[in-house]
């Protein structure tokens, strides 16, 4: 017997519980008591924009992730980031398409359990949830760091604050989510403003620069970077604005989907481009020197630019940034253990505690099972689990470029959706950029991540297939499409 996937059919009393909704726009959106339960509609382009925004968290990843990369790369860091941002296009072509043909809370797993089969899904989803327990805990560690120059912090005391202030955040309505991130990400677009400014008015030398392929050497020596230096930045570069991915996620909460997901995703990345790489070139023309700009302190060289003071309030946006990043992680994350629930990708007794919905329409049990764990492991050495995200995100995208690939078989060619352009090229394009980019990572977290898919691999042909009649039936909201 072949696996198949189940929609949500709609009843009579789903019908009637959907116009009741429409009368009443503030209530949740309860399902026929039978039925699978769905999230409300409350958020439309900007304020899925906001929280995808927010989850890219272009500030922090300018003061965390690109120094790294001004390390190795010098004076192609902004090249590299840009092509790595072209690269982005082709994923976000197939977010945009995919997320608008299966719009639902579970994500890549919704998408790819449709298009490519149920042990794909199954696949993705378990690389998600890894991804889902490890990066919120690593990323709120790094506030200490940042709030040094007002309090000293223990790193762990400091992220597991943050994580608990989030898990309360992601209780919230979504709505009031938006909002709240909204407001966080104004201050980290001032942050990459006064960054920007602050490199183009002491600028040191010209726009000939951005392409003069320099680093720092040992010694005092300037070496070149190599077209395969530049090449193997882009492991880190393609990831720098990949935050996009979380418009899909929402997408059961957002009103009009069909239209609404394809453009929340193209304009989270264009303008976390933006935010990103404008002041990555003024930085690579501001640095006083080589060396300095290879050793990628940002914080010290706008403290040189302007004073303290200033150099003070771009840690602390980098801070609130994090804190953001925080938020809008939990919320993203508890929607995956929400709509794995759903689909019945457990025991029926876990199943019906992390489907549970709040008086605020949030799927509160499975938000607390996101947070509380993340703050306790903050508490952990996770230097080889965040090599391990590396690993599954990667994987996760690979696998999402071949449901895209797949996306126009069948009955889904007749679907309404968005449809990227230069189809099938740029998943093509994505799947070979993807499967050099897993070369590149460390043997043993490979060895790591493929022992845990190998034991995902086994539940599904001990558990979830002999039951496939009743478990992870992948659901797509029958509204969803409208």
């Amino acid at each position: 017997m072949t696996d198949t996937l189940r929609p949500v059919q709609p009843s009579a009393a789903s019908a009637a519980s959907a116009a009741s909704a429409a009368e009443a726009p503030d209530a949740p959106d309860l399902p026929a008591p039978d039925g699978p339960r769905k999230l409300k509609r409350s958020i439309g382009v900007v304020g899925g924009t906001l929280l995808t925004i927010s989850c890219v968290t272009p500030a922090s990843t300018l003061f965390v992730v690109v120094p790294d990369l001004f390390s190795t790369l010098g004076t192609a860091t902004a090249l590299t980031i840009a092509v790595g941002s072209l690269l982005c296009i082709a994923v976000a072509f197939c977010y945009s398409e995919l997320g608008t043909l299966i719009p639902s809370a579970g994500g890549e797993y919704a998408m790819v359990s449709t298009l490519a089969g149920r042990l794909a899904g199954w696949l993705v989803f378990v690389l998600s949830l890894l991804v889902v327990m490890i990066v919120p805990p690593v990323i709120a560690m790094g506030t200490a760091d940042y709030l040094a120059p007002v309090v000293h912090l223990n790193p762990s005391m400091a992220g597991a604050g943050v994580m608990l202030l989030a898990t309360l955040a992601g209780l919230l309505d979504l709505r009031a989510n938006a909002w709240i991130t909204g407001v966080f990400l104004v201050l980290e677009v001032v942050a990459a403003a006064v960054v920007a400014v602050l490199g183009f008015a002491h600028s040191e030398r010209g726009a000939g620069s951005l392409v003069s392929m320099e680093v720092a050497g040992q010694g005092g020596h300037t070496d070149t970077v190599t077209a395969m230096l530049v090449v193997s930045g882009l492991a880190i570069a393609l990831f720098v604005t990949q935050g996009f991915s979380t418009a899909v996620y929402l997408s059961e909460e957002m009103e009009n989907p069909r239209r609404n997901v394809a453009r929340t995703v193209l304009t989270t990345l264009a303008i976390s481009a933006v935010i990103i790489l404008v002041p990555v070139i003024a930085i690579t023309l501001g640095a006083s020197d080589l060396a300095e700009l290879t050793g990628g302190d940002i914080s010290g060289m706008v403290a040189a630019w302007s004073n303290s003071a200033v150099g003070t309030f771009v840690s602390l946006c980098v801070a609130l940034a994090i804190i953001n990043a925080g938020i809008v992680m939990v919320i993203q994350n508890s929607r995956v253990l929400f709509a794995s629930a759903r689909d019945k990708a457990w025991p029926e007794p876990v199943n019906n505690v992390l489907s549970k919905l709040g008086r605020f329409g949030s799927p509160w049990v499975a938000t607390l099972l996101v947070g509380v764990p993340g703050a306790v492991l903050c508490f952990v050495d996770l230097d080889t689990l965040y090599g391990i995200t590396g690993v599954s995100v990667t994987g996760m995208y690979l696998l999402v470029a071949v449901a895209a690939l797949l996306a126009r078989r069948g009955t889904h060619a007749h679907t309404p959706a968005w449809r990227m352009p230069l189809w099938p090229a740029l998943p093509v394009l994505l799947i070979a950029v993807l499967a050099y980019v897993l070369t590149q990572q460390e043997t043993s977290h490979l060895l790591w991540t493929g022992g845990i898919t190998a034991a995902a691999t086994l539940y599904w042909a001990l558990y979830l297939r002999p039951r496939r009649e009743s478990r992870w039936l992948v659901t797509v909201p029958e509204d969803a499409r409208a």
